[in-house]
């Protein structure tokens, strides 16, 4: 049986991660919460991946967050995503762990990058300024992924989710991602028989969401794999206008008014889709249909309002 540290496991990926580590069996899954584990303190992740000896690492943590959260906090963002993984990809190197699993995010490539993105665009212009920190942090941990590969023979990997949503998501209402963000203020403007919802920016943008448990499906995939790919894409190769979202998530939600934008709010890249031509070749191709995921996100997000367990 394999030990497989999940680093992260409380957040929404994380989460996932051990559902489907149990589904599939054959894995002793090891965790630690941030009272028992710091991440940024770099002595005691050498020390604890010393001590536990995995034979796979999957570095889900991260500080993550919207468009608001990372242009007011781009300091935070940096810091604790390059401290992490840093710690993270060193301290396995040095416990002999032969296995790592890195996850980025599609943010990594150029704000105007072609549609869909292929792997092979990064770095090549510009990242979108909004959330410039967070997306030099996960280059950089690609990159030691990459690199810790061709200079130790580790088999140091990394998968680049779309925007991802799902059971156990975040909630805030400044600093959560969008179908968050729309489904409780949608929700809430229902609850209230409000006559409209105002959403960010000009509603024009395009973007592509992954259910987060096709994602855990990926990555156990990709760890199946004997020589996989330095970074590959992970997403559905679809994508909808965030004006389209949110008349989705109004009717998932029941509301039944008018839906306004606010130009003056940034948009954020004009489009984000990723090419997934590369994973769907080694036999992955994600199982969850949007509108289907969508009200299941809504239900749960339901479901943990009533026993006191969103996370608001």
């Amino acid at each position: 049986m394999k030990r497989i540290f999940i680093a992260g496991h409380r957040g929404m990926v994380g989460s996932a991660l051990v559902r489907e580590a149990a589904n599939r069996g054959g894995f002793n899954v090891l965790t630690a919460t941030r009272e028992q584990l710091d991440l940024l303190d770099q002595s005691a992740v050498f020390a604890y991946l010393a001590a536990e000896q995995p034979d796979i690492v999957i570095i889900a943590a991260a500080k993550v967050g919207g468009i608001h959260a990372n242009s007011t906090y781009p300091a935070d963002f940096i810091y604790e995503n390059l401290a992490l993984a840093a710690n993270l990809v060193e301290g396995s190197r040095r416990a002999g762990v032969q296995r790592a699993l890195f996850l980025g995010s599609s943010c990594i490539y150029p704000k105007l990058a072609p549609q869909p993105m292929p792997e092979d665009c990064l770095l090549t212009s510009p990242l979108e300024p909004s959330n410039e920190a967070y997306a030099i942090a996960k280059i950089a941990g690609l990159k030691l992924c990459q690199h810790y590969r061709a200079q130790h023979g580790l088999i140091y990997h990394s998968a680049m989710p779309t925007n991802l949503y799902g059971p156990g998501d975040n909630y805030h209402p400044q600093n959560s991602h969008v179908i968050p963000g729309l489904i409780r203020r949608f929700h809430e403007a229902a609850q209230r028989g409000d006559s409209s919802v105002t959403i960010w920016g000009t509603g024009t943008p395009r973007r592509e969401f992954l259910h987060v448990d096709d994602l855990a499906t990926a990555c156990f995939h990709l760890l199946g794999i004997a020589n996989p790919p330095d970074w590959v894409n992970v997403g559905t190769g679809e994508d909808l206008t965030i004006c389209e979202l949110a008349k989705l998530v109004a009717r998932t939600t029941g509301f039944t008014g008018e839906i306004l934008t606010d130009p003056t709010k940034p948009d954020g890249t004009p489009r984000k889709l990723l090419d997934i031509s590369k994973i769907k070749a080694t036999g992955w191709q994600p199982a969850v249909p949007f509108e289907a995921g969508l009200a299941a996100a809504y239900q749960e997000f339901k479901a943990s309002l009533r026993i006191g367990a969103a996370r608001l």
